[in-house]
C-alpha cells in the first residue's frame, strides 16, 4: 500500500479491522495490557476479541483479578522499568505465549503489554499494537518502541501522525 494512502486511511476503532482480515483470522489471540486504563481501552474492543478464542496476559492487580473471573487471563511480573522486573517478566511472557501459541497479540500498551509484545515478535507472532488514548499530543515510551516492529501499529489522535508515519488513524476506542 502506497505510504499516501495509508496516511489518509481512517479506520473507526469501534473496531473495523476487516482490510486486516488475513492478520485477525487466527486462531487465537492475546491481548496484553497493564491493569487500569490500558484494561480499559482493551475492554472497548470486546465486539472484536469475543469471536475470537482469546487470552490476556497482564499483571496482578484488583481490576485484573476480577477480570479472571470471567476471562482466561495470564498473571505475569510488573515490569515497572525495573531491569530484573523487565526480564522475569519477559520469560514469564515467553512461556505463557509458547503454551498459548496465539496467531497474534493485541496490546494497548504500557509496561506487560510491551514486554509481551517484544516475547511475541520472536516467536514469530503478528503484533497489533493501539497506542493510548492518554497520549494525544506526544507518544508514549511504550508506542515509540512497538512502532519500530508491530506489523500493525494504531492511533488515536490525528495528531500523532507526525510521529506514525507509517501507522493508522482509528480514532478513540472509547
Amino acid at each position: 500500500m502506497a505510504k499516501e494512502a495509508r496516511k489518509a486511511r481512517f479506520i473507526p476503532i469501534k473496531f473495523n479491522l476487516r482490510p486486516y482480515k488475513a492478520l485477525m483470522m487466527e486462531k487465537k489471540i492475546c491481548l496484553a495490557c497493564s491493569a487500569g486504563g490500558h484494561l480499559a481501552e482493551m475492554l472497548q474492543l470486546r465486539e472484536f476479541y469475543g469471536k475470537h478464542e482469546h487470552f490476556f496476559i497482564t499483571f496482578r492487580r484488583a481490576d485484573t483479578e476480577s477480570l479472571a473471573e470471567k476471562e482466561k487471563v495470564f498473571f505475569a511480573e510488573l515490569p515497572r522499568r525495573n531491569p530484573l522486573a523487565t526480564a522475569q517478566s519477559f520469560f514469564q511472557c515467553l512461556d505463557i505465549l509458547r503454551r498459548e501459541n496465539p496467531g497474534v497479540i493485541i496490546s494497548t500498551g504500557a509496561d506487560i503489554g510491551l514486554v509481551a509484545c517484544i516475547a511475541g515478535k520472536l516467536l514469530g507472532k503478528k503484533i497489533v499494537f493501539i497506542e493510548s488514548f492518554c497520549r494525544p499530543y506526544k507518544p508514549g515510551i511504550s508506542g515509540k518502541i512497538a512502532y519500530k516492529f508491530a506489523d500493525l501499529f494504531i492511533y488515536q489522535w490525528k495528531e500523532l501522525e507526525q510521529y506514525y508515519p507509517k501507522g493508522i488513524f482509528g480514532g478513540s476506542i472509547f
